[in-house]
C-alpha cells in the first residue's frame, strides 16, 4: 500500500507531507483550540508541533492537506501501522483541521479519497482517539466509523493517556455514509 499516495477531489488535494509545508502546516496548527479536547493538548507550541512533524517526516505515511480553491494548506493526516495480514488494515490519524474548516464537510471530503485508497489494499481502517477527544469521537462516528472493545495506553508528560479505538471495514464503508 502506498502511504503517500497523491488524492484528489473537486476541493482538496491530499498529497506527500513535506520539509518545506513546516510554515504553512505549523501557522495551522498553532491554534491551541485545535488541541483542547487533544491528549497532547499542547501540541499548538512550536517545539512542541516541531516533535510531531519531524516524527511525521520520518516515519512517512504523513500527507499534507490543501484546499484548492485557495492554493492553501488546511491540515494534514496520516497513514501509519500498515498490516498486510488477514485482509490487511491500515491505521488513519492524527488528523487536524485548520478552524475555519470545521462544520464544512472538509474532514468528511478527507476521508472518503483516503478511506477510499486505503480500501484498494486493505479489508479494515483503525483510528485511535484519545478517551476525552469527544469532537474527533462524534466524527469518526459521522463518517460511519465503529467504536471497538480496544483501547490503547500511551504516556504524555507522565500521564497515562487512554485511546480508544475505531474502525470501518471496507464492507462498511462501501454501505455506510460516504459511499453516497
Amino acid at each position: 500500500m502506498n502511504r503517500q499516495p497523491v488524492l484528489e477531489n473537486e476541493r482538496l488535494l491530499i498529497r506527500p507531507l513535506e520539509e518545506s509545508d513546516w510554515d504553512a502546516l505549523f501557522a495551522v496548527a498553532s491554534d491551541p483550540a485545535i488541541w483542547e479536547q487533544h491528549p497532547m493538548h499542547d501540541r499548538w507550541r512550536e517545539d512542541v508541533f516541531r516533535a510531531f512533524f519531524d516524527d511525521a517526516m520520518a516515519k512517512g505515511g504523513a500527507l499534507a492537506i490543501i484546499d484548492k480553491t485557495k492554493d492553501e494548506v488546511i491540515g494534514s493526516s496520516r497513514y501509519q501501522a500498515h498490516d498486510p495480514e488477514d485482509g490487511g488494515s491500515v491505521e488513519i490519524g492524527w488528523t487536524f483541521f485548520a478552524t475555519k474548516c470545521w462544520g464544512k464537510g472538509i474532514n468528511r471530503q478527507a476521508k472518503r479519497l483516503m478511506l477510499a485508497h486505503a480500501f484498494e489494499f486493505v479489508e479494515r481502517v483503525d483510528f485511535r482517539v484519545g478517551e476525552t477527544n469527544y469532537r474527533s469521537q462524534i466524527a469518526l462516528e459521522n463518517i460511519g466509523a465503529e467504536r471497538t472493545r480496544r483501547t490503547e495506553l500511551a504516556r504524555y508528560q507522565g500521564a497515562r493517556l487512554l485511546h480508544r479505538v475505531f474502525e470501518i471495514t471496507r464492507e462498511g464503508f462501501e454501505n455506510g455514509p460516504l459511499s453516497k
